[in-house]
């Protein structure tokens, strides 16, 4: 099992880096859109050396964080930090210098899109693999360690330098508008790959009526839910609620029951981020 675990994570691991890289070449760095993190910096420093192969920057800029991270979290952080670093290299140099791939598209919202959605879809599986990229996020894991920032609020605010920086390096405004708007897919498509994208919703129905819509809930909607009781904030009254998880098909039709048996329920609906236990696989 553990063999199989590993090597299910080197794939994903494989995997990240190839769309990473697969992004930078085609959909970034043709259309001049940044990136956060080591590959927005190697992407900037390349603008000034074009002699100078991106892969090659990569690898300049992740070093020094790797091995920060080396004295901070030991070896074992950094044999696949290491990896991945050469793996995303050696692919965006192969994809850009041998296969001399050109841009996917020449427009420049298309770009920033589609290649926030593959660097986040990269960055994703890299996760998923038990690996990072290193560079930035090794800084903001060691800020956070010693002040009361968080790691993702250090992300950002290095991220944010090298976006603002981008306006001096090519001289354009709208590019790194632009760049803000892939930085920003990136963030919720690595939300996607880690949490998944549950079809269900959940759903809260404060009732006065409980007996009347539990039989048509269990029936036709969903057989599993919790009935919780509480206090009103208004006097004190008692409220008696229905929680429950709902395929997204099916909330018009519970809208329907609860139009036709209570009326005056009040109901909340929200997205189910993840879903774990009875049965669902981690």
């Amino acid at each position: 099992m553990n063999k199989n675990q590993n090597l299910l994570q080197y794939f994903f691991i494989l995997l990240g880096t190839l769309c990473v890289s697969f992004g930078t070449v085609t959909l970034l760095s043709p259309n001049e859109i940044i990136t956060g993190g080591g590959i927005g910096i190697a992407l900037l420093i390349n603008y000034f050396f074009p002699s100078i192969t991106l892969g090659t920057f990569i690898v300049l800029v992740s070093t020094p964080f790797i091995v920060l991270g080396y004295f901070y979290y030991g070896k074992k952080y950094i044999y696949k930090t290491f990896i991945t670093m050469l793996l995303i290299s050696f692919f965006t140099d192969f994809f850009r210098e041998i296969l001399k791939l050109n841009s996917l598209v020449d427009d420049i919202l298309l770009g920033a899109i589609f290649g926030g959605i593959f660097i986040g879809l990269g960055v994703g599986f890299i996760i998923k693999g038990k690996s990072s990229t290193g560079s930035t996020s090794v800084v903001s894991e060691i800020i956070a360690s010693k002040t009361k920032f968080k790691v993702a609020e250090i992300l950002l605010a290095i991220d944010a330098i090298i976006l603002f920086s981008s306006i001096f390096v090519y001289g354009d405004m709208k590019k790194s508008l632009y760049s803000m708007l892939g930085v920003y897919v990136t963030s919720k498509v690595i939300d996607m790959v880690l949490t998944g994208r549950p079809s269900k919703k959940i759903v809260n129905i404060v009732s006065n009526k409980i007996e009347d819509l539990v039989p048509h809930i269990r029936e036709k909607i969903e057989e599993h839910g919790t009935i919780v009781n509480g206090v009103g904030l208004q006097q004190g009254q008692e409220k008696n609620i229905i929680l429950v998880t709902v395929e997204a098909s099916k909330i018009q039709l519970l809208r329907e029951i609860i139009s036709k048996h209570d009326p005056e329920a009040f109901l909340v609906i929200t997205e189910a981020s993840e879903l774990l236990g009875r049965g669902i696989k981690i």
